[in-house]
């Protein structure tokens, strides 16, 4: 799933090859993609894009005002399989629905010219589509907790103190930390020498300074690995920086304990016992006791 890195670098991408042009047709190859129906896509043909921005994980394309309307945003959840494409030509055939993963398409400057697809694999279409007159309109945007990266060490004590999850469940919600999935959580705890199953409130002030240091550090490397990229290299850029995550079975490039992985129905995550947890494997079942 892309996650707040990568969506900041296609943000930064859209700024740099789609701000300033205006659009010239919106192909919709999916409705169950699009989520609001008031305007249509159609709104958007003529208007000029302004900016590119993030919202969490939600990447969202600006479009200027007109004499007789607002601005309009157009809003993604790439979700976990859905992705950005930009293209230098396309073509000029409307896409049929449900055919392949097209989701979305827009022209930009001229049918055909420039622009980009939104695309999701797999059978589970979970891509979502928004076209609002201001992001917060958005549900899971109006939700969201304080964005990880302009989080401040005292509101970190802020989202710790009270809550008894475990820290990879805090690091996850949206609603809490806006930004952080499935691999990052792995690679910040992993840093931060912090079991996953750790409970958020009973953590140390030592403890606190390292998950902060470490959630910083490496949610601003990945950035700047990965912004200025193409987005077609961006998944690759993402797993080679990976230290524990989709690393099952392989050493721990800190002190070369094997990499273990605890499953659930639809995900996993993956952790090094040794870095942390004290050497103990943590069981691997949904309801098994924790090992703290």
């Amino acid at each position: 799933m892309p996650e707040l890195p990568e969506v900041e670098a296609l943000a930064h991408h859209l700024r740099e090859h789609a701000v300033y042009r205006p659009v010239a047709r919106v192909d919709l190859a999916s409705m169950s993609a699009l989520k609001t129906f008031d305007p249509p896509v159609s709104a958007l043909v003529g208007r000029v894009v302004t900016e590119a921005s993030r919202f969490g994980k939600f990447l969202s394309l600006d479009f200027a005002d007109r004499p007789d309307a607002g601005p309009l945003h157009l809003v993604t959840h790439l979700s976990r399989a859905g992705w950005l494409r930009w293209h230098t030509t396309a073509g000029v055939t409307p896409p049929r629905p449900g055919r392949g993963p097209l989701q979305l398409r827009v022209h930009l400057d001229q049918v055909g010219g420039p622009g980009f697809d939104l695309t999701e694999q797999g059978t589970q279409k979970r891509l979502a589509v928004y076209l609002v007159g201001d992001p917060a309109q958005v549900p899971g945007i109006a939700k969201l907790g304080p964005d990880a990266l302009e989080l401040s060490r005292p509101g970190l004590d802020e989202l710790l103190d009270g809550d008894n999850r475990r820290l990879k469940t805090l690091l996850t919600d949206q609603s809490t930390l806006a930004g952080i999935g499935n691999a990052y959580s792995d690679e910040i705890l992993h840093s931060a020498r912090l079991s996953p199953y750790a409970t958020a409130s009973r953590l140390d002030a030592a403890a606190r300074d390292s998950l902060f240091e470490s959630l910083h550090a490496v949610l601003s490397d990945a950035v700047s690995r990965s912004v200025g990229q193409g987005a077609a290299e961006l998944k690759g850029e993402k797993r080679s920086g990976l230290r524990v995550h989709a690393r099952t079975g392989l050493p721990c490039p800190v002190c070369g304990d094997t990499v273990r992985e605890v499953s659930f129905a639809e995900r996993s995550f993956q952790y090094c016992p040794t870095c942390q947890t004290g050497g103990k494997p943590l069981a691997d079942r949904r309801l098994s006791r924790l090992v703290r």
